[in-house]
């Protein structure tokens, strides 16, 4: 929200109005849901291509001599270790390993980089790492206002940006970005996204984004672009088995309980913040296996929702953490925190309540849907 609570407006809210999109609340920002059928806008991600308004989300640069010591104190991932033109996934965590955010981190220059936080926790993210900058010689700045971010994804994307650029695509990596120009517009391409499926994200001057938008809109005619809201991104996410803040990943969790220990590097120099707590949950977690995050696929109709428990035997074991129909499955699926003993694929007798009912589902492992490389 903005301080007086109003909701916030990305520079494309017009466009999305004029395009007959179904707006909603979304961390403070009035951002579009969908613009006609979210199935339809999922199945031309997975097949074609899809255009998201991604603008709520949060950019904080950090630049100076220090600018990686910081980031290394103040995230759990080894940021000085990632190459100019890299990008890295990593988290900020509390003191006691509590997981604030997940966070992708830009390293722009020598010594510029740029943290993007999801927009429910950029301004936390901002506050923390403002505070964890005392003593480095390192400036922290509030990037929000000075970009756009639009993101094309799906199969025909790649193609559907060579129209529009002379970057180098071909040689950009997943994980990776480049300066570059669209349709006559200076970006930041980067090769991420959050659908399982190959695309783009370009950070640009929110006075750009109109342009380039309607740019992309014309170059992806042939190719059957679609504008695309928050809903089928969610389901795209869910498919591909990736993290939701408030859902799969918060601060009563460490990146060891949600299974992402991987992203903690224990071996980078210096001390960072939650190091000694996330030392013993990693302990912890090899002694006593925490809850672990799977996949259940419906056998019946019935869709189940975050915080429905998950049952076996008639004892609870377990907690649905999001769940929605599957376009690409044409099932229900749903990701489940679920005591370890019952974590294995095809674990018999697992459902989950939904209103007192126990409806049969199948632990899978994730992701559901893996793109053919």
């Amino acid at each position: 929200m903005s301080s007086t609570g109003e909701l916030r407006h990305t520079a494309l809210d017009a466009l999305h109005r004029s395009l007959g999109a179904t707006m909603t609340d979304f961390a403070g920002w009035d951002m579009p849901l969908r613009y006609g059928s979210e199935r339809d806008e999922h199945t031309a991600v997975r097949t074609k291509a899809g255009l998201f308004d991604l603008s709520h989300m949060g950019e904080i640069t950090v630049t100076g001599p220090q600018a990686a010591a910081l980031l290394d104190h103040a995230l759990v991932g080894n940021i000085g270790g990632v190459k100019p033109g890299r990008a890295r996934y990593t988290m900020i965590c509390r003191a006691d390993g509590g997981i604030l955010d997940d966070l992708i981190v830009y390293r722009l220059g020598e010594t510029e980089y740029m943290v993007v936080a999801n927009a429910s926790n950029a301004q936390v993210v901002l506050d923390a790492l403002t505070e964890r900058a005392a003593g480095f010689d390192a400036e922290v700045r509030d990037d929000r206002d000075a970009y756009a971010l639009i993101a094309v994804q799906g199969p025909q994307s790649p193609g559907i940006l060579t129209s529009l650029t002379d970057a180098d695509l071909d040689g950009l990596k997943y994980y990776a970005g480049l300066p570059g120009t669209v349709a006559g517009v200076p970006a930041l391409i980067a090769r991420t996204g959050y659908t399982g499926e190959d695309g783009f994200e370009l950070f640009v001057k929110p006075e750009h984004a109109v342009e380039l938008w309607q740019a992309l809109t014309k170059a992806g005619e042939g190719a059957g672009l679609v504008p695309c809201g928050l809903s089928c991104r969610d389901t795209l996410r869910l498919e591909a088995g990736m993290p939701l803040y408030g859902h799969e990943l918060s601060t009563s969790l460490t990146p060891f309980d949600a299974g992402l220990g991987r992203v903690v590097k224990f071996e980078k120099e210096g001390d960072f913040v939650g190091r000694e707590a996330l030392r013993e949950a990693a302990a912890r977690a090899e002694q006593n296996p925490p809850r672990v995050l799977v996949g259940l696929v419906a056998e019946g109709r019935r869709v189940p929702r975050a915080g429905y428990a998950v049952v076996a035997g008639g004892e609870v074991i377990g907690e649905v953490t999001s769940g929605a129909p599957s376009p690409t499955l044409g099932k229900p699926i749903a990701m489940a925190y679920v005591d370890a003993a019952h974590a294995a694929p095809g674990t018999p007798g697992v459902a989950v309540d939904i209103r007192g009912s126990h409806e049969p589902y199948e632990v899978v492992a994730l992701p559901f849907y893996k793109r053919q490389k």
